[in-house]
């Protein structure tokens, strides 16, 4: 007779990615490691600027695009409504890893599937933040 394997032991499964399987375990079912969605396509990273919705952060990309005219690039970015696994517990300021999954809503077509670390720069638009110490005009001296 084979032993009967309990929801609580189970864990987390392999979703096909060459990401690490979070430690703590969630009951949420939009969750890639421990409910039924299915993640495919694109692959992306960025960094969260905004975690006010529930188990929904703004993931923030910046490029570069090449301007022909004026032989220079300028900074473009691009930013993500994604799930956030409660299992994750991404903080703001942190680089993510993000996969393409079914729409979960009218604009969540993503989610948080590895937390990268903290970001090597905080990003402008995160709230809360003192102002730089680099911004303030210097005084040149007479």
């Amino acid at each position: 007779m084979t032993p009967t394997r309990t929801p609580a032991a189970r864990r987390a499964r392999d979703i096909g990615l060459d990401v690490r399987a979070p430690k703590a375990r969630c009951d949420d079912r939009h969750c890639p490691f421990h409910g039924r969605l299915t993640v495919r396509g694109q692959v992306l990273e960025g960094t969260v600027v905004s975690t006010s919705m529930q188990r929904t952060a703004v993931v923030e990309r910046t490029l570069l695009h090449f301007v022909p005219k004026f032989e220079r690039y300028e900074k473009r970015r691009r930013r993500y409504l994604v799930h956030a696994p409660p299992c994750l517990a991404v903080p703001v300021g942190h680089r993510v890893r993000i996969a393409e999954t079914r729409p979960l809503s009218k604009l969540v077509a993503f989610c948080i599937v590895e937390d990268l670390g903290e970001a090597a720069f905080r990003v402008p638009s995160e709230e809360g933040l003192p102002p730089a110490a680099s911004a303030a005009p210097k005084e040149e001296p007479a």
